[in-house]
């Protein structure tokens, strides 16, 4: 990849532009005009995501992804020999549930959208998904643990949705991944859970489909003082627990702010760890960063990264290459969500595709369900479940690792998807 067209490289259809227009775009679209919707040929792609509030961090990369794909769809898409304008409309969440759901109304009230987006944790996914089924507007969603995404919606396995498909790993592989990574360390098996009161610490915590049963059934002694509030400041309760009972490992889902604060006042309380594997918090660079020292040794769950043998079907890029277009022109590490962004328009845009008539819903739910698509976080193909509507993607285990004073995530553990390469060696972490 060459610095001076980093997002245009190996994808000559894309029209040249600068990202800076693309960051102009993001902000701008929901405020924009719009032209009478009869017979103008116009798809609208309506998209909700966290662009402020405690999940913004998940946002990062929307803008430029979303410039590729306007570069991409700029002259156009093709769908039965005929040429439709592709609109993409962007709400913003305010990392809230209620704004959500108020939002994907307007999408689909006001905007008329043809297609639902939406993605980052259970708070955005589900209640556009929820509008989206009550309204009859077909919808695509991802990065939220498949369980808490159709459960948490009420969902049936014997009858599924109508209207919204959903692809992403599940609790029983992100369960599977960390006890992999907690096998690679000598401990007493002793485990302390740090779970919120929210769709992810409820289906993470629950005794029936979420650690509990799994960890006792490999032997580990977990500790669970029980849910918190989310963005506390005050965590001496947990900490107190999980120090009396000789935890060893520490687990959680947690927002990114919720763990600063509780790693610094373990810190304070002289809580040290031998493994600490998060999902949420520790997903991302900037976080890890953040701690200095401290972030060095931290374990999570990796659904994608440069080594994934994965490349998008829309730009023709490999996930090297995808992630080194991002670093180029953000100046900013690359990050999961990125390609689980890229992914979701990718969907998208093959389902728009395959559909026999895009001015109807119908039409497009029935290509979305008929789905077998290779994307740069994997393939997905709603045929294939666990459950109706939904498709797995593949999971491994990583840890951060210090380089020269800069956070580096390594995949240490890839015992469900061995096509995955594993780059480095688990380590204990020091204080």
């Amino acid at each position: 990849m060459t610095t001076n067209s980093p997002i245009n490289q190996g994808f000559a259809q894309l029209n040249r532009r600068s990202f800076g227009q693309g960051v102009f775009a993001l902000g701008a679209a929901a405020s924009l005009p719009f032209k009478a919707h009869a017979q103008d040929r116009t798809i609208r792609i309506g998209f909700v995501t966290p662009q402020t509030g405690p999940l913004a961090v998940f946002a990062e990369s929307d803008a430029f992804v979303l410039d590729q794909f306007r570069q991409g769809l700029a002259d156009g898409l093709q769908i039965n020999g005929e040429t439709w304008t592709v609109e993409i409309i962007v709400k913003d969440s305010q990392s809230s549930s209620n704004r959500a759901a108020s939002v994907a109304q307007e999408l689909i009230f006001d905007d008329e959208v043809h297609l639902l987006l939406a993605t980052s944790t259970p708070d955005t996914t589900n209640p556009v998904a929820d509008q989206a089924e009550l309204n009859g507007v077909p919808c695509i969603t991802n990065d939220t643990p498949w369980q808490p995404h159709f459960f948490g919606r009420g969902g049936d396995p014997k009858v599924g949705f109508e209207w919204t498909y959903h692809f992403f790993w599940g609790l029983e592989d992100v369960i599977s991944t960390f006890t992999g990574i907690w096998e690679k360390t000598e401990t007493n098996k002793v485990v302390g859970a740090l779970w919120p009161n929210d769709p992810d610490g409820n289906a993470w915590g629950s005794p029936e489909i979420g650690f509990p049963p799994v960890a006792e059934k490999m032997g580990y002694s977990l500790v669970d003082p029980g849910r918190y509030q989310v963005l506390s400041d005050d965590f001496s309760t947990q900490i107190s627990a999980f120090k009396s009972a000789g935890v060893e490992i520490l687990t959680g889902v947690v927002p990114p702010p919720d763990f600063s604060t509780f790693w610094l006042q373990a810190a304070q309380q002289d809580f040290h760890p031998k493994v600490v594997t998060f999902g949420k918090a520790l997903e991302f660079p900037q976080v890890i960063s953040s701690l200095g020292d401290r972030g060095d040794g931290l374990s999570v769950e990796v659904w994608w990264s440069p080594d994934h043998p994965f490349s998008s079907g829309f730009t023709g890029q490999s996930s090297a290459e995808l992630a080194a277009a991002y670093e180029a022109a953000t100046g900013n590490p690359w990050t999961m969500p990125l390609a689980f962004k890229h992914s979701l328009f990718e969907v998208a845009v093959d389902a728009l595709r395959r559909t026999l008539d895009p001015t109807d819903a119908a039409s497009i739910r029935d290509a979305i369900a008929a789905t077998d698509y290779a994307s740069v976080a994997g393939p997905v193909n709603f045929q294939t479940g666990p459950v109706p509507n939904i498709s797995k993607t593949p999971l491994v285990g990583g840890q951060w690792q210090l380089v020269d004073g800069k956070p580096s995530l390594v995949v240490v553990e890839n015992g469900d998807h061995p096509e995955i390469a594993t780059t480095g060696e688990m380590r204990l972490i020091t204080y």
